[in-house]
């Protein structure tokens, strides 16, 4: 009999610790589960590149306060002052609708153009067992060029035919948290354009990255190649360096581009680096909290 009961015992707790393991699987197998979710955020550290957009979206409920400043050319010597005695701006609010789809508006002192914009995340990057190796955004903005015709205009220019369309699809990937790239296969469509020999589609392909120096410190970088060229313009070279200082961003950056529409910096760029015609600049980015998500609206502060 007192065997029996040992036997009984053992048996009971073998069972017992089978049980156990069982549970620590059940909890592992959650674990994994859940790297599913694991969406991956931060490829950059703003909804923009420097002057093009990034795969990056603003929270649900958030409002980017965007100032992109830009100097003139250096190469304009000491009497401007290597181009600081010259500016153009642009002034953006961006919202965050969904998770997935933000809207912005903007306006540049840089022909006087007003801008809007649409971007929604199609895919988004994620790590785990099901692993999605890449992110996809779409982009598309319209620009209104308000700027008024000169006098001696050759035609009567109505404000439809100053109006132009970009349509962007953002591809991009997070490689680590040091490294970035994106490729922005790009669209420009004019409503008018100067002679029946140009088209009204522009395309272009733009190449962005990312590179970590610090906790807080990041360099960018963003060039668009022309597949269809408008004559007496150069392809857009840019390089940013970002600070996050707290609940804002800065950035310094130089370019050869002046304007920081879609329609020109990428089709209208004048300024060729082999010539010193480049700018310095900085962007400053604000964000405002305007609607508190659902899970923190419970919570006492």
């Amino acid at each position: 009999m007192q065997h029996k009961k040992i036997i009984c015992i053992c048996v009971t707790l073998l069972m017992i610790h089978v049980q156990l393991n069982a549970q620590d699987i059940d909890l592992f197998a959650e674990k994994d589960t859940a790297k599913i979710q694991d969406i991956v955020t931060a490829t950059f550290k703003s909804s923009r590149v420097v002057n093009g957009q990034s795969i990056e979206n603003v929270g649900v409920g958030v409002l980017d306060f965007k100032i992109l400043h830009r100097f003139g050319a250096i190469n304009q010597g000491g009497y401007e002052l290597f181009g600081i005695d010259q500016a153009t701006m642009r002034m953006g609010l961006d919202y965050g609708l969904t998770k997935r789809l933000m809207i912005g508006v903007g306006r540049s002192t840089y022909q006087k153009q007003f801008d809007g914009f649409v971007k929604y995340k199609i895919i988004q990057q994620q790590t785990g067992l099901k692993e999605i190796p890449l992110g996809i955004s779409w982009v598309s903005t319209m620009i209104y060029k308000s700027l008024r015709s000169a006098p001696n205009a050759q035609y009567i220019e109505y404000n439809s035919d100053k109006i132009s369309y970009a349509h962007q699809l953002l591809i991009a990937r997070k490689f680590n948290d040091y490294f970035s790239l994106q490729i922005t296969p790009t669209v420009v469509h004019y409503n008018l354009v100067e002679n029946s020999k140009l088209p009204n589609d522009f395309k272009s392909v733009g190449i962005s990255m990312r590179q970590r120096i610090s906790k807080r410190v990041n360099i960018t970088g963003e060039y668009f190649y022309r597949i269809d060229k408008l004559d007496g313009y150069y392809d857009p070279l840019t390089f940013g360096l970002d600070i996050e200082t707290g609940g804002h961003v800065f950035q310094l950056h130089v370019t050869n581009s002046t304007g920081m529409t879609e329609r020109t910096f990428i089709n209208e760029t004048t300024g060729s680096w082999s010539n010193k015609d480049i700018r310095f600049g900085f962007n400053l980015v604000r964000a405002f909290t305007l609607k508190k998500p659902k899970a923190l609206k419970n919570i006492k502060l």
